[in-house]
């Protein structure tokens, strides 16, 4: 049996609906209203003075969308057999980004648990789910969710989820759930009708900001710490992934984001594993992952765009938008030193200065990095993946720079092999929304210059099947000569200690901007690079013992020098 209760310091009625028999409920201090304890399976919502039945705003199931009303779950029924399981840490793991809905042809958690062996095989540490918390439709990137606390009903709900979890501690594998506490999506979304959840005193770029710090944000801070506790305690995840966290407006002494990371913390040595939080910034500030004894919010880690966008403008030559400042190896270099090309310096699309400088006090290791993850493919115009124009020589040097890098590699999926396959936006909303939302897409790119026919209906069934992985690809010898490739680098850097030295003084990189070269050395390993079209001879501080990889057969090597062919890129033992 579950008690339920429910904060709506709004209505001045609240009723409790089950199988269309309405029961009024006792209204307690603080604007929280009891009900008498259900059993598991039922069917049951809230009406608040007498209008129409809405979803409980911490519904942990939501069988029939999310318009729909809640089931009572009992999370303690679960037969669980991941009691060995330990945890993984963040520092020295390598991750592996997937939408669950695309991930597989069946596009269901089981689905993808079908594919658990593939990842092992690969050698990634983690999986980082899109998120799977309920909203409206059948598909969708996840990041349009309304109700936090259930799990997407086509994804396989509750039970899905956990059987996809426990078969990944099975394998060894740890998982990571994306989390989007910013903001709230277009369809589905209740929660002012029970109480100030959001607030007009800060604006985002989703309307008005999730309340934080205003009248009543006591209940609403709580509502999102207990969020993120839920999947770390009921699900078994290993780590949270916290959506844009520059848009969680909070103008109180202590910040959100430090207060969950002190509850996460007090949670993880309950359970004796380690768990961590991951960041999505933009606002090139280390002092999200800087300790808070050292005045920081003390979180585990959090992506670092802008080595992405100086591996892709690099490789790609694309120079439009904010790529504009991100071209040249000489970026190359010092994002793989520093960390932020924008630490304090001018950025030309945002047209003032940004950022500042990472303390070389901070492991490379809090920082994830990729050469694609879901937004960098995702909000294209077509949703191309790198791999649709980029040769595999370059794309081999672009996952040795990401896979050697003293930062967290992440792999988004499908990029061990090259796939070919486009992931695009693609959303099923209905009726007027659905409509504005193919209206804006087409819009957004049309003023980029792109014809209207040209840009994927991301309302159409079509552009959501089109965005599926084929795994038929790996049948093909391309496809499986770059997964060996991205095997290799993964086991190289799990066999070198060098690799997994999160200090990042101990980089040294050297290169010519003219050559088209780059060497990093990471100890007494070196990752020489040529990214041009010609056979280069690439000079290599230290004396050359062997070479542990090489992309190309046609590689030599002399004790300091490696001769390379165009778009190649070799991994050499320094002794």
């Amino acid at each position: 049996m579950t008690q339920l209760t429910v904060w709506a310091p709004v209505p001045e009625r609240v009723e409790l609906e089950v199988a269309g028999v309405r029961t009024p409920m006792h209204r307690g201090a603080g604007g929280w209203w009891s009900a008498p304890a259900l059993p598991a399976g039922t069917d049951y919502a809230f009406v608040l003075d007498g209008g129409e039945p809405r979803p409980d705003p911490r519904s942990a199931w939501q069988p029939h969308g999310v318009h729909g009303p809640s089931r009572v779950v009992d999370h303690e029924a679960f037969a669980w057999t991941d009691e060995l399981w330990r945890g993984v840490r963040l520092e020295g793991s390598v991750l592996y980004e997937l939408h669950v809905g695309t991930f597989t042809e069946a596009g269901t958690f089981d689905g993808a648990v079908e594919r658990l062996d593939h990842l092992v095989a690969l050698g990634v540490d983690a999986v980082e789910l899109l998120p799977c918390n309920a909203f409206a439709g059948r598909w969708g990137w996840g990041y349009d969710g309304v109700a936090w606390f259930a799990v997407h009903e086509p994804y396989g709900g509750p039970d899905g989820l956990k059987r996809f979890v426990d078969a990944c501690h099975a394998r060894g594998l740890g998982v990571v759930m994306d989390v989007v506490y910013n903001h709230l999506g277009p369809a589905g979304n209740y929660l002012p009708e029970f109480g100030p959840y959001l607030t007009d005193a800060h604006a985002t770029p989703w309307g008005p900001a999730v309340n934080l710090d205003r009248p009543g944000s006591d209940e609403v801070r709580r509502y999102v710490l207990d969020n993120a506790l839920m999947w770390l305690r009921d699900y078994h995840v290993d780590g949270l992934r916290l959506d844009a966290v520059h848009a969680l407006v909070d103008e109180r002494a202590t910040h959100l984001l430090e207060e969950l990371a002190v509850e996460v913390e007090a949670l993880g040595a309950h359970l004796r594993k380690p768990l961590f939080l991951i960041a999505e910034s933009d606002l090139n500030d280390a002092s999200v992952v800087t300790s808070r004894e050292a005045g920081g919010w003390g979180l585990d880690g959090q992506w670092a765009d802008d080595v992405h966008h100086a591996l892709h403008a690099t490789l790609t030559g694309e120079s439009s938008g904010y790529y504009g400042d991100f071209v040249g190896l000489e970026v190359v270099a010092k994002v793989l030193r520093e960390v932020f090309l924008h630490d304090g310096g001018w950025s030309s699309f945002r047209e003032r200065a940004h950022g500042r400088p990472v303390p070389a006090t901070v492991p490379g290791h809090r920082f994830v990095v990729y050469l694609q993850d879901h937004d960098q493919v995702g909000n294209r115009a077509t949703g191309d993946r790198i791999s649709a124009t980029l040769s595999d020589g370059l794309l081999k040097v672009g996952a040795a720079l990401v896979l050697t890098s003293p930062y967290t590699p992440m792999l988004w999926m499908g990029e061990e092999w090259g796939a070919r396959t486009p992931w695009q936006f693609f959303s099923d909303h209905e009726g007027d929304l659905g409509e504005a939302v193919r209206r804006g897409r087409r819009e957004e790119f049309a003023s980029h210059g792109w014809a209207t026919e040209d840009v994927p209906d991301p309302q159409a069934e079509s552009t959501f099947r089109a965005s599926r992985l084929d795994w038929a690809e790996l049948e093909q010898e391309r496809h499986a000569d770059l997964l060996r490739w991205t095997r290799d680098l993964i086991a190289l850097r799990r066999s070198r200690p060098e690799l997994t030295d999160g200090r990042r003084d101990r980089v040294r990189v050297a290169h010519d901007p003219d050559g088209r070269w780059i060497v990093v050395r990471r100890g007494a390993v070196a990752v020489a690079c040529n990214l041009s079209g010609e056979r280069l001879a690439v000079p290599v501080e230290g004396s050359v013992e062997r070479l542990l990889l090489a992309s190309a057969a046609d590689a030599t090597w002399t004790a300091d020098k490696v001769e390379l062919p165009g778009a190649s890129v070799v991994v050499l033992d320094l002794g």
